[in-house]
């Protein structure tokens, strides 16, 4: 692997704040090993639950963050959306397990262990049952199959590799969000998860950083690099082997992370339009991306 120069210590340092899972570490990697240029930038690393980060969010605490699509909306004033960093869901993504099979029907008289409120995984699930006024229970994300198992919650929201692992802990999918809305939307992506960046650091910045955190998604997507970022992320990889997160990371970052492109710009903004036509956001979402 080649290294880039390391930035002086008067470069200017930015809080990158992204979820301790395997997609944001593989993604992130030539960032944290400086394999790539980083145009002088420094960035500090923090690594928090996308519920935790979702909150920084909304008292800008942090200059650039992964942020759940849902989230963003309530942050508009203070955030862009970055072209790339995305997580989408193209006919899979988050889904509720049960430790026994029962109809989908039967979920609104059920109670929910889900894994925050501001999660896109929330808002798709409300999306789904049309409501909501349902029984839940805000869970930890990794907590949350637990949380079933014990019979705590008769269904558990699951996001990031629960939806890999599921099976092996003994329960049954009772439906999978990013299915069904591919299905109703003629082939759009679920979006989940989004890079943002503070607008107060100006244009010129805003688009810089977006050309360094591009180039370490690509470094990490070119073959002779995925390995090497696979192993990095496996420090988060929750018991997966590296064959499954992998598997897992192949989900979340691909071409979509590149760039939203035209299908999964059409996807987010379907996703909050529905939302607010449902009441389940207050405002109307007017997208803004930062430019090249």
């Amino acid at each position: 692997m080649t290294h880039s120069p390391r930035p002086g210590n008067d470069s200017p340092v930015l809080t990158l704040g992204h979820s301790p899972d395997p997609d944001d570490a593989f993604m992130f990697h030539a960032l944290a090993t400086y394999a790539v240029d980083t145009e002088g930038l420094r960035f500090e690393h923090i690594l928090q639950d996308i519920q935790t980060l979702n909150e920084r969010a909304t008292r800008e605490e942090l200059d650039i963050s992964a942020i759940s699509i849902h989230a963003y909306a309530h942050v508009l004033d203070k955030y862009a959306l970055l072209p790339c960093g995305a997580s989408m869901g193209d006919n899979y993504g988050p889904m509720i397990v049960a430790r026994e099979p029962f109809p989908a029907a039967d979920l609104p008289q059920k109670r929910i262990a889900v894994p925050g409120l501001m999660t896109s995984a929330f808002l798709a699930l409300k999306l789904f049952l049309g409501t909501d006024q349902f029984d839940y229970t805000v869970v930890p994300f990794d907590r949350i199959m637990d949380e079933v198992k014990a019979g705590r919650a008769d269904g558990g929201l699951l996001i990031h590799e629960g939806q890999l692992t599921y099976e092996a802990e003994g329960l049954h999918s009772i439906v999978t969000l990013g299915e069904w809305w591919y299905e109703r939307t003629d082939g759009l992506p679920l979006p989940l998860g989004a890079n943002v960046v503070r607008k107060a650091l100006g244009p010129e910045m805003l688009r810089r950083i977006n050309r360094v955190l591009r180039r370490s998604i690509e470094h990490a997507l070119q073959p002779e690099n995925r390995r090497a970022a696979v192993q990095h992320s496996m420090q988060w990889a929750r018991g997966m082997g590296e064959d499954l997160a992998d598997e897992f990371v192949g989900m979340y970052v691909n071409e979509l992370t590149l760039d939203f492109g035209d299908r999964g710009r059409a996807g987010v903004e379907r996703f909050l339009r529905e939302a607010h036509e449902n009441g389940f956001l207050p405002e109307p979402v007017d997208l803004e991306f930062v430019g090249y």
